[in-house]
């Protein structure tokens, strides 16, 4: 579930019979449950809305969920069969990475 570029990561709890989420990829902590999925989306998208409205209310930068960047460290052997790889497609190692990261979504 996605909403205004920020995901939700979604629990089921057994003990309240509904489901808990929380906004990913932030480090503040905001949390919202419903007890369908409608309910649930409707939480969520209202929870992300909220923590938009408070940053700007206190002056604070919300955070982003994700940069688009991250640091990959790799054996020297994986590194040179990726560059390869890269290479002999017409790639930078940087889009051959991105592509072969989409085959895992």
């Amino acid at each position: 579930m996605t909403y205004k570029g920020y995901a939700a990561r979604i629990e089921y709890s057994d003990e309240d019979e509904s489901f808990i989420g929380h906004i990913a990829g932030i480090r503040d902590v905001v949390g919202f449950h419903g007890n369908s999925v409608a309910e649930l989306k409707a939480a969520f998208e209202e929870a992300v809305d909220d923590y938009l409205a408070t940053c700007e209310k206190i002056g604070k930068a919300p955070q982003k969920p994700y940069s688009g960047k991250f640091m990959l460290r790799v054996t020297p052997e994986v590194h040179a069969h990726a560059a390869t790889m890269a290479e002999a497609r017409g790639l930078s190692l940087n889009a051959w990475a991105a592509e072969a990261l989409m085959h895992y979504r």
